[in-house]
């Protein structure tokens, strides 16, 4: 995750758009990797269709920082480079993008008062930029013959966890008025609103603002909430430390490659989702623009056209929304018993707890022994479960019960708490984030009927109270992953002809309304499944598999797809995989 921390005043953009090779050109895209401007920050590609801003610093997640800014009259954006046709083959290509942020810097009122920085006197760093996506139209005349459905109701949409749970309508109109002022002093239509595109764009909104990362929606045009546009499809997103949304426009307009979008004459439906934050970046914007040659039913002239006052109320609770916010601190946990996500935690056959810290590339340290008395676990799960920085354990027994044993920073672990007292054995457990919502691990279980429920993390409480995800069937093991690298969590369930199947998810407790798709075969041999962070780079994803023939490997998932695995180097006899 990358958390975004930057000076008192921000905007930071980009756009993805689809429109036709006459309406423009489309910038040649940037390979991953490649460095930008003279402080030679990089970006690397974050998946199909996705942009992650480069980073230039460490947060308190331990993860990587952006910053900007300007003074409190508005920002300039940077000189946008000379765009070339870029070929429309490849997708995955023309998402990377470059950022060139400045060093982190803290706000005024953190520093000193004597150290503190007036704002005129502030350096102004060049303001990230995005190139534009561009596609041929043919994608939008030619859709795939499946789509990817939108969750069944607004209730399934995600929560704002963190999120100032303040009315956006204002907001949403300034947006909507502003761009359509604009459209018409150059002599074009209006657009129109729709709630349902409004939905799509708030749900993103949300998304992107509660994990605090900056990227688009990969394939939005290809939402059921996109209602099949054909004549093109545009998203752009802002985000600024005030609540200035007049200014998300301003900032729009000042890019080119943004003002084509605003101006774009054959989109004439659009809808907008804003969200506030109590973070360093207080308003989130993203809009959605569509062209279509008939209109949807249920256009609207404006936001607010039904009457209600408010296009965007809260969704009802769900087991998604997370009890408070959880930022962990960054820790020195050179000494702790997990060191990092990218560790593997073995059970060896007297019961020992085995740890290897990952050193490098697909390289680990020895084997030491981090606990004893784990003979009778059915599955061993590491996980930072209460969000305080440090890693902890937690096993489901053949006995039935589930306990936590909270990792310290210095080593060890604490007495073990009993989060569930009976039953538990008879279910197949994944631990991860699934709640996009919520940075705290939940976990989702699966029965002997097919049937997949999540489980709230409630601390140290009993984990009685469950959603139903769905029935996908019955598995030999789950194993919860961003597989595609949308942001999302996803299901792996390997059935017990060794095939394994994508559940893919949205963040709710819903899964995707969509053909399951068989991923790999071959894997009846699996015991052990272990989703890992940071082997092969800084935020790579990836599986540890344990195999038969005292074989683990890694497989790497970074690409969004299972690349060749590699064998980790041993010895493994007699030890099982923890997950």
């Amino acid at each position: 995750m990358n958390k975004l921390v930057a000076p008192s005043f921000i905007g930071v953009l980009c756009a993805l758009a689809l429109v036709s090779s006459s309406a423009g050109t489309a910038p040649l895209p940037v390979a991953a990797g490649q460095t930008a401007g003279a402080a030679g920050q990089t970006a690397g590609a974050a998946g199909p269709g996705s942009v992650i801003l480069a980073p230039a610093g460490v947060n308190d997640d331990g993860g990587a920082s952006v910053s900007d800014s300007s003074a409190a009259s508005g920002l300039t954006p940077a000189v946008e480079p000379d765009i070339r046709p870029a070929s429309p083959a490849s997708p995955a290509a023309t998402a990377a993008a470059v950022a060139q942020p400045a060093a982190a810097i803290p706000p005024a009122d953190a520093l000193p008062e004597a150290a503190a920085t007036p704002a005129a006197e502030a350096a102004d760093p060049e303001v990230p930029w995005i190139p534009p996506l561009w596609a041929p139209d043919q994608e939008l005349a030619s859709p795939p013959a499946q789509r990817p459905a939108a969750p069944e109701t607004a209730a399934a949409l995600p929560a704002s966890e963190a999120l100032v749970p303040d009315n956006n309508a204002a907001a949403i109109l300034t947006v909507f008025n502003r761009i359509n002022e604009y459209r018409v002093s150059k002599g074009l239509n209006p657009v129109k609103y729709h709630p349902t595109v409004a939905g799509l764009a708030q749900e993103w909104s949300n998304s992107i603002a509660s994990r605090e990362v900056i990227e688009h929606r990969a394939s939005f045009w290809t939402d059921a909430r996109a209602m099949n546009p054909n004549n093109g499809a545009g998203e752009v997103i802002a985000i600024r430390t005030d609540r200035d949304a007049a200014q998300l426009v301003e900032w729009w307009k000042g890019s080119p490659g943004h003002n084509a979008m605003l101006i774009d004459p054959r989109f004439n439906v659009m809808g907008a989702g804003i969200s506030y934050t109590n973070s360093q970046y207080t308003i989130w914007g993203v809009v959605n623009f569509f062209g279509y040659t008939t209109l949807p039913a249920g256009t609207l002239n404006s936001p607010g056209g039904t009457g209600s006052g408010d296009p965007f109320p809260l969704p009802p609770p769900t087991v998604c929304d997370p009890p408070a916010k959880h930022m962990p601190p960054t820790l020195d946990l050179s000494a702790a018993a997990i060191k990092g996500p990218g560790d593997l935690v073995t059970v060896d056959s007297a019961g020992q707890l085995l740890a290897r810290a990952s050193t490098g590339v697909r390289t680990y340290a020895a084997a030491r022994p981090i606990g004893s008395g784990f003979a009778g676990a059915k599955e061993v799960f590491t996980t930072d479960w209460d969000r305080d920085g440090a890693y902890d354990v937690l096993t489901q027994w053949n006995s039935g019960t589930l306990t936590l044993h909270r990792g310290l920073p210095g080593g060890g672990f604490l007495a073990p708490a009993t989060l569930g007292s009976g039953g538990w054995e008879t279910l197949t457990l994944a631990v991860g984030g699934w709640c996009a919502n919520n940075r705290l691990p939940q976990l989702l279980a699966l029965d002997g009927a097919g049937n997949l429920y999540l489980y709230p993390n409630k601390g140290l409480g009993d984990l009685s109270n469950r959603a139903t995800v769905g029935n996908i069937g019955t598995a030999r093991k789950l194993s919860m992953v961003d597989y595609d690298a949308d942001g999302f969590q996803d299901i792996l369930a390997v059935r017990t002809d060794g095939s394994v199947q994508l559940q893919r998810g949205w963040g709710t407790t819903a899964l995707r309304a969509e053909a399951r798709a068989t991923v790999a075969t071959g894997w009846a041999d699996v015991t052990g499944i272990r989703p890992l962070r940071d082997v092969t780079a800084l935020n790579s994803t990836g599986l540890a598999l344990r195999r038969s023939s005292d074989v683990v490997q890694y497989w790497d998932l970074t690409a969004g797809s299972l690349a060749s695995p590699s064998n980790i180097p041993g010895p493994w006899a007699g030890q099982r995989l923890a997950q």
